[in-house]
């Protein structure tokens, strides 16, 4: 049907060339070309055909006139003029239009040539219209590729540069020292200001290959997701950093521990350093900032935690350094330690501070501040973190509170070395003051503090021991053997407690019995504790007994009078109202002020007393009295109503 359509229209067309003039030929053929693709092949062939028809036409129209035209002749030769009039003009009209046949014809081989071209465009595009769709399909594909593929080159890049940020930072301290013309003081010293020297002047480029970052951050960039990669980059190095800024549990027992720690951060920060100059933006100005604060900070810390300082503490034996017997120093061998290391670390900050090129004054300024930030951060952290070490106990607290008195008598020692080296006199009016007094005093008070801990603590282990029958009949008629311990542990620790300032130990031995005397009050009221005889009363009165001859023997010289018995007081007053039994005078005295049981609290006395009572009932105890009088139980009944009458008007 499609075949037998396009037959009829290109009969039509022909006709319409056939019976047109040449100038309207154009649009005719140019129906042609918005047709099928290979209609014009198929116009063509008809077109030959029609050509050929034509020439068939003519040479049949020539043959079957020629017969007539012979005749015509013949009979026209009779009237031979105007027959030839006549068929010359009848011939010369069908020439014409088959010769207008003709010329069209050949006009439109013609204008057929000329558009053959334009095929070859048309399948052109198409093809290129496939790529293209192609192209658009794979694209989103590709671009993920390539962005995988280089950011695991940038994740090899970040691991080696983690790898080899000490070889870089080694690399790049060595240069400063020789920028500076300088040997290479202690590294502990001066790593603060070589960090940052080095993080300002040195580039990278010859130590490591950037390339991983440049073409990762150019794909980003290209492909319309640099800020994914910028947050992924700056995200990663903070935890590079982290992991750098933490050092190794062994760096503190080598100089070579704190060189390699020193160079990973300086490595890491040489690196930083090239990328905020290099790539523009992937880096910012505000975030290395941050990262030198989050490092500045953490390495103080380590250095308070890992100083050299630490170490002399830890291998100090806590005794007086012994001298020609029997002569001994009071302090440790801790204290010339670390007053050699101060001096040592003012001499090498002053080697340091000469190629600074400063003044004198300068200088001296800047020794006496360096030397107070060892003081008053370094040291102290130290002592600070010894002290409250679990291991340290109440001997090497004693000691170390003897050490601190004798380290800041020599700060004046110091004061006078650092004037010696500067030659920069102490009179001078912004001379900085070395703050050794506050910083050994606050240690000093630590130390002090520590010690009534541990004691009360050591008290309470003791107290723990106890293990009274509180159904007891009678009692023993001789002390308790953990108090008798106790004491002796007491006698003990306060001799040890003659080397402190007088007020420490008198501070110390009244903590003590305080707490002694608190510790034995609340086993008597324990509430888990219901029945108590009066046999264990008794078994009660006789530690506390000793722990008043202990009070009374001066443990620690200096108390006036009997001060330190005076801890026991409110002890010594209810247990001599229930050994006496002295409830009339404890009832009529109550709320005067020379009441023989002022100390005693009704409260107090009704919580022993109902523990009293209790046990009273089964037998156990008063069994005297009711032998002798049993109106006593009626007297306790009576005593009860009254210590509760007296506790709730307290309440009221």
């Amino acid at each position: 049907l499609s075949s037998a359509i396009c037959i009829t229209e290109h009969e039509r067309i022909l006709q319409e060339i056939e019976s047109t003039d040449t100038a309207c030929v154009g649009p005719t053929l140019r129906s042609i070309y918005d047709d099928q693709p290979n209609a014009h092949k198929r116009f063509m062939e008809k077109l030959d055909a029609r050509i050929r028809n034509h020439d068939r036409e003519i040479e049949k129209m020539c043959n079957f006139h020629h017969q007539g035209f012979v005749d015509a002749i013949t009979e026209l030769l009779k009237v031979r003029t105007d027959a030839e009039k006549l068929m010359v003009t009848v011939q010369t009209e069908e020439v014409i239009c088959c010769r207008i046949q003709q010329r069209n014809m050949a006009t439109t081989v013609e204008k057929l040539q000329l558009c053959l071209p334009g095929t070859t465009p048309d399948s052109v595009l198409k093809d290129g219209y496939r790529f293209c769709q192609i192209m658009a399909e794979n694209l989103p594909r590709l671009r993920e590729e390539i962005k995988e593929i280089s950011m695991s080159d940038l994740k090899d890049f970040l691991e080696s540069i983690r790898k080899h940020s000490d070889k870089v930072g080694e690399t790049a301290m060595r240069q400063v020292c020789k920028s500076v013309s300088l040997k290479p003081p202690p590294i502990a010293l001066i790593f603060i200001r070589e960090l940052r020297f080095s993080h300002s002047i040195l580039t990278a480029q010859d130590l490591v290959d950037f390339s991983p970052v440049y073409r990762c951050l150019h794909i980003y960039t290209v492909l319309g997701d640099r800020e994914t990669f910028e947050n992924y980059y700056r995200k990663q190095r903070k935890k590079q950093a982290r992991l750098v800024l933490q050092p190794q549990a062994n760096m503190h027992e080598t100089v070579e521990g704190y060189r390699r720690y020193f160079n990973q951060i300086v490595g890491f920060f040489v690196v930083e350093d090239h990328i905020l100059h290099a790539t523009q933006g992937l880096v910012t100005r505000a975030f290395t900032d941050e990262l030198w604060n989050m490092a500045l900070s953490k390495i103080i810390a380590v250095l308070r935690t890992h100083s050299v300082s630490s170490h002399i503490f830890e291998m100090d034996n806590y005794s007086p350094i012994p001298q020609d017997f029997p002569k001994k120093l009071p302090m440790s061998q801790s204290v010339p330690q670390i007053y050699t290391q101060v001096k040592e670390f003012i001499y090498a900050s002053l080697k340091f501070s000469e190629s600074l090129h400063r003044s004198s004054t300068e200088i001296d300024d800047m020794l006496r501040k360096s030397t107070n930030l060892l003081l008053t951060r370094t040291l102290s952290s130290c002592l600070q973190n010894l002290i409250r070490k679990p291991h340290i106990g109440l001997t090497e607290l004693v000691q170390i509170i003897i050490n601190t008195t004798h380290l800041e008598q020599a700060c004046r020692y110091l004061e006078e070395f650092i004037t010696n080296i500067t030659n920069v006199s102490p009179e001078t009016v912004h001379t900085t003051r070395l703050y050794g007094l506050s910083t050994f005093k606050d240690a000093r008070h630590a130390a002090e503090g520590e010690i009534y801990t541990k004691l009360n603590q050591k008290i309470d282990e003791f107290i723990q021991l106890a293990d009274y029958e509180w159904g007891m009949v009678e009692s023993d008629g001789r002390a308790s053997g953990y108090l008798m311990d106790l004491i002796n542990f007491l006698r003990s620790t306060f001799q040890v407690f003659t080397h402190l300032p007088g007020k420490v130990a008198q501070t110390a031995c009244m903590s003590a019995c305080k707490h002694l005397s608190t510790s034995l009050m609340q086993m008597l009221l324990d509430t888990e504790l219901k029945q108590i005889s009066m046999g264990a009363i008794q078994q009660f009165n006789l530690d506390v007994i000793q722990c008043e001859l202990f009070a009374s023997s001066e443990p620690v010289p200096g108390f006036q009078g009997d001060t330190l018995q005076l801890a026991f007081i409110d002890l010594r007053q209810l247990l001599d109202l229930f050994m006496v039994w002295d409830w009339s005078t404890y009832l009529a005295d109550y709320g005067q002020p020379t009441s023989k049981y002022l100390r005693v609290n009704p409260a107090t006395a009704l919580a022993l007393l109902e523990k009293m009572k209790d046990t009273s009932k089964k037998n156990n105890i008063f069994s005297q009295f009711r032998k002798n009088d049993r109106d006593k139980q009626k007297l306790i009944e009576t005593v009860v109503r009254q210590l509760r009458s007296l506790v709730n008007g307290m309440s009221s």
